[in-house]
């Protein structure tokens, strides 16, 4: 195979405008990503704790050791600058001692999605050159013979017990110096990896560089967030996911904070739990989760008290699951809009400027502009498709310049989203640039039929998708999951079609409802759609 060189440096976004300014933001060209966990121990944090995790507390202190000997037995390995390390982990404190070790010894780590199928995780082997493998011992025989041949994997390393004949982390890092320098490298290096869902082929690598994840801390964490080191963050949305990624490490590093990982599957059960037993203070899930906890039986007792702000992103929230969780728990879920290729969320509500149905306004740090059909930046009240500019930008997907060229345009982000900014500068999600279809000859966005379907109270979860019909026309397939005691008849049908067509036009309506007991889901929690594409015509 053709190897891209180790030391590649990436072109950096431009930094000649004004969004850094407006924050503040001033990274040294020296920089390593690791400081951000690093810089705890200068504030003297090392006998804080960092992670509450079941699989094992750490102290800042001890996460920062532990990052050091990882990083120097990688470097004990002869690897080059830059080189991959592939990380195939759950959530728990060894995941982060390996991403912010490679990182500190100069190798860029790849965070990958551990429900990725076999093929994928090939894929991402080949496509990163990855030298090492870091796994859980529950996906070690994921990675055997036949899985790496032809490939110059050097070692995969194992976290935890169960993995006959492996060779474990702690093996790994036996004897290693538990203090290490950062690598000297600049602001606009390689720092780490994460990969696009792929929904529209193979999966993209978004490279990110070294300064973004100080940004994202300093343009959204402080203060739109206002964390300090007093807060507990539990994120359900994993590492892999740059979401996840933000509100478990990135944020509370950050500030000197505490993170709460949940390693194991996220069922609602737990998650009440874990939140009554750790007290976190900020929450951080997507919209199918919050509607599946709120949802829930466990929900009339659940204790969420001391949870201070609940945060939303990634899919649109619909006013039912929002009403409802007020009710519940007493406060409101602020919903934000972010990437991968930005790294985090770029647009906000906060609690004293929020509006209900939309994605919030810029995040300052940040430049939108919404761009109509001609090329050309649409004034306010008008739709266009969404760019966004900031110093967390990806500069590139990884040997892919054909997706680079349409995505990254002159450091800006073109996001493929369309939105309406109102006179409030609040942005309302208008669907995906290539969503427009054509019901009965008028043009429809599915989205707008989801968003209303999601309101009605017997609906659980639902995805409102455009189908091919045998005589190829075009017309609107609602894949529904009803609440408990519903039941899927005809009656429910017309009573959902009626719901659509008395908030929209009533053509808008979906022609067919098909009932199933649970929507699937991507790696990442959002509705997978691929998924319901590929289901038979009377799935």
């Amino acid at each position: 195979m053709t190897r891209a060189p180790s030391d590649r440096l990436v072109d950096p976004v431009p930094r000649d405008g004004w969004e850094a300014a407006e924050i503040g933001f001033a990274c040294p060209e020296r920089y390593n990503a690791s400081s951000i966990l690093f810089d705890n121990l200068d504030r003297g944090l090392a006998d804080k704790t960092a992670v509450l995790c079941s699989a094992g507390d750490f102290t800042y202190g001890q996460l920062c050791a532990r990052a050091c000997a990882i990083g120097n037995a990688l470097i004990g390995l002869g690897l080059r600058r830059g080189d991959r390390v592939l990380c195939f982990m759950e959530d728990h404190g060894d995941h982060l001692a390996v991403v912010f070790g490679a990182i500190r010894a100069g190798f860029t780590p790849m965070l990958i999605n551990t429900l990725s199928p076999d093929d994928l995780i090939r894929f991402y082997l080949e496509d990163g050159d990855a030298r090492v493998v870091f796994c859980d011992a529950a996906q070690r025989a994921r990675f055997g013979v036949e899985a790496l041949a032809g490939l110059d994997v050097r070692r995969v390393v194992t976290a935890g017990a169960g993995a006959e004949g492996a060779e474990s982390l702690d093996a790994f890092i036996a004897g290693q110096p538990e203090a290490l320098a950062p690598a000297d490298t600049g602001r606009d290096d390689m720092a780490f990896w994460m990969y696009s869902s792929g929904s529209t082929g193979r999966p993209k690598g978004v490279v990110h560089l070294q300064h973004d994840i100080a940004y994202t801390a300093e343009a959204y964490a402080k203060p739109i967030l206002g964390l300090g080191p007093g807060d507990v963050c539990f994120s359900v949305p994993k590492l892999f996911f740059a979401y996840g990624f933000g509100n478990s490490a990135s944020f509370p590093f950050a500030v000197g904070a505490t993170t709460l990982l949940l390693p194991e599957r996220p069922t609602p059960e737990r998650i009440f739990d874990l939140v009554a037993a750790r007290r976190p203070t900020r929450f951080f899930a997507l919209p199918t989760l919050y509607t599946a906890l709120i949802k829930h039986e466990a929900a009339a007792r659940a204790d969420f008290a001391s949870v201070r702000t609940c945060v939303s992103a990634a899919e649109i929230l619909s006013e039912e699951i929002f009403a409802a969780w007020k009710t519940r728990f007493g406060h409101e879920i602020l919903e934000g809009l972010g990437s991968t290729e930005v790294l985090h969320i770029y647009l906000s509500n906060r609690l004293d400027a929020k509006k209900l149905g939309s994605a919030g306004r810029r995040v300052p740090g940040y430049a939108i502009k919404l761009v109509g059909a001609d090329g050309a930046e649409v004034p306010r009240g008008a739709e266009g498709v969404m760019w966004v500019r900031g110093d967390s930008n990806a500069p590139c997907y990884w040997n892919r310049p054909d997706k680079t060229a349409e995505t990254m345009r002159d450091g800006w982000i073109v996001t493929g989203d369309r939105f309406v900014e109102d006179e409030d500068g609040f942005y309302v999600f208008k669907g995906r640039a290539d969503d427009l279809v054509k019901v009965s000859g008028q043009w429809v966005y599915p989205l707008e039929v989801e968003l209303a379907l999601a309101n009605h109270p017997q609906v659980h979860e639902c995805a409102v998708l455009a189908v091919a019909l045998p005589d190829r026309r075009t017309t609107l397939k609602a894949y529904v999951a009803l609440a408990p005691g519903a039941v899927p008849d005809d009656a429910m049908t017309a009573a959902l079609q009626s719901f659509v067509k008395e908030r929209l036009v009533p053509y808008k309506y979906p022609r067919i409802v098909a009932y199933l007991d649970a929507l699937p889901k991507t790696g990442t929690g959002k509705i997978d759609r691929a998924r319901l594409k590929a289901l038979p015509p009377e799935g």
